[in-house]
């Protein structure tokens, strides 16, 4: 029996250990998408106990620990941090199979040095030894990242952000990690959502272009566009709730959703009218990025706030949101192919959260690669996403990849995570990565070129992401 946790954890075979140990550790890492806070990143941020760094925002383990019956005073309620933290420990057995069980005592052993096992009846050492640790201005934001040998990030920023945190970060010569933004314009293109009209005047205000029309709307999220490019932004990411959904626009019909949205403030804008606003403002935005080669990273099938009486009480990102089980596949290779009709796809990334879509997304990207020589795709598939991103979803993703496409220019993962001790889950992925490659090199369906593995495990890791979005990082 393997000891749990050892240095050979998730791996079983030689091979694996060897691609590991020998090379996948030893990659530094690019966090291509994230929500860690530019402010708690320039202002260095520190944190007094483990609940706070841990479980503060967590929607992930508010999930976990609901499903175990804590009391919602002990998840996001007036529960003294001690109270909270001792509610996560009194949870953690029960999460065999989970992911969080995985990454929890993941993140103690590599950041706290401690490889007790995180249950109620060590609750208490836990607590005492993480506190003394976090009492080091090492332990700080940006000592954890550089701690994670972390070389860039890239957070996700609304087009109204005025990117002061940025700059800050970039003046500062003592931290090398490169901190970019990513253009993330969500509010702009949900035009059927409540308080559009106010999103919309903030939005003019900070770009000095009041929005009044189709034309003012382009003009302000062009200068934001500038700005972003200014701060050294190469990436724009767009979360597409539900299923795709895709209606052929023209500039009369989104004009005229557009006003509606502005009358009614959302209320009187149809599904039609949404889904035609959004497929006008992908191409405005899709030919932006394609002249100034960014990429552009779509998340989709996400069915939000299920549970209304929850949602009214603790609002967006509580640890409601679901996997929407309808299929986007047709409605997104409508999308695309407008998009590459209107020469307005640039180099873009897919995540699906409907994982019955894995196979389906991975073809879909092969219908729309360009050949131009590059050496890189144009469309690719993103790494599992979100409910996916355990165990078996990232083993299963990337064999529907591999199964479909060339698996050796995989982009590998990314956090999507606001935690600064979520870097573990590089480690998580890169043992699984070189399991899968250890088991097909010793079921003999690859060859044991140990050349060719440690550079597609150094790519997969590491490479293909500096490459395929175009960073500018010294060694």
């Amino acid at each position: 029996m393997q000891k749990f946790m050892d240095k050979d954890f998730l791996l079983t075979t030689k091979t694996a250990q060897l691609l590991y140990h020998m090379y996948a550790a030893k990659m530094p890492i690019i966090d291509y998408h994230c929500h860690l806070s530019p402010a708690e990143i320039a202002e260095d941020k520190r944190w007094s106990n483990i609940s706070e760094l841990w479980l503060g925002g967590d929607h992930y383990k508010w999930r976990a620990m609901r499903s175990c019956g804590i009391d919602e005073a002990c998840i996001t309620g007036d529960a003294s941090d001690y109270e909270k933290f001792r509610a996560w420990c009194r949870c953690m057995p029960q999460l065999i199979g989970n992911p969080l069980y995985h990454w929890s005592h993941l993140e103690l052993r590599r950041y706290f040095d401690c490889d007790l096992i995180i249950n109620e009846q060590n609750c208490d050492i836990i607590w005492q030894l993480t506190a003394e640790k976090l009492a080091d201005p090492a332990f700080s934001a940006r000592g954890l990242i550089t701690r994670s040998r972390v070389k860039l990030l890239c957070t996700t920023d609304d087009p109204c952000d005025q990117l002061e945190y940025h700059a800050a970060i970039a003046a500062d010569e003592r931290f090398t990690t490169k901190v970019l933004p990513a253009f993330r314009p969500d509010k702009v293109l949900g035009i059927d959502k409540p308080g559009i009209a106010a999103y919309l005047a903030r939005l003019g205000e900070a770009n000095g272009v009041a929005v009044t029309n189709l034309s003012t709307l382009e003009q302000a999220l062009t200068v934001a566009l500038d700005r972003f490019a200014a701060h050294g932004c190469l990436t724009a990411d767009h979360g597409i709730n539900d299923a795709i959904t895709f209606v052929k626009p023209d500039p009369y019909h989104a004009e005229e959703a557009l006003g509606t949205a502005l009358a009614s403030d959302g209320r009187d804008v149809t599904a039609e009218q949404a889904a035609l606003f959004r497929a006008q403002m992908l191409r405005f935005l899709g030919k932006e990025y394609v002249k100034r080669g960014w990429v552009s990273q779509i998340h989709f099938g996400v069915l939000r706030n299920p549970n209304e009486r929850m949602f009214n009480r603790l609002g967006p990102d509580s640890g409601f949101d679901v996997i929407h089980g309808g299929s986007s596949v047709a409605a997104l290779g409508q999308l695309l192919n407008y998009l590459e009709r209107e020469d307005a796809l640039p180099r873009t990334v897919l995540y699906s959260i409907n994982p019955a879509e894995d196979a389906a997304v991975a073809v879909l990207c092969g219908a729309f690669q360009r050949g131009n020589g590059s050496g890189m795709p144009t469309v690719t598939q993103g790494s599992a996403w979100w409910f996916n991103d355990h165990l078996d979803g990232m083993r299963r993703q990337m064999q529907a990849l591999a199964s479909e496409s060339a698996f050796g220019h995989f982009l590998g993962m990314l956090t999507d995570s606001r935690s600064f001790l979520s870097y573990p889950r590089h480690e998580y992925f890169r043992r699984i990565l070189c399991q899968l490659l250890g088991d097909w090199v010793e079921s003999g369906l690859y060859p044991a070129d140990m050349e060719a593995l440690a550079q597609m495990v150094c790519d997969i890791c590491y490479n293909n992401t500096k490459d395929f979005f175009g960073f500018k990082i010294e060694n």
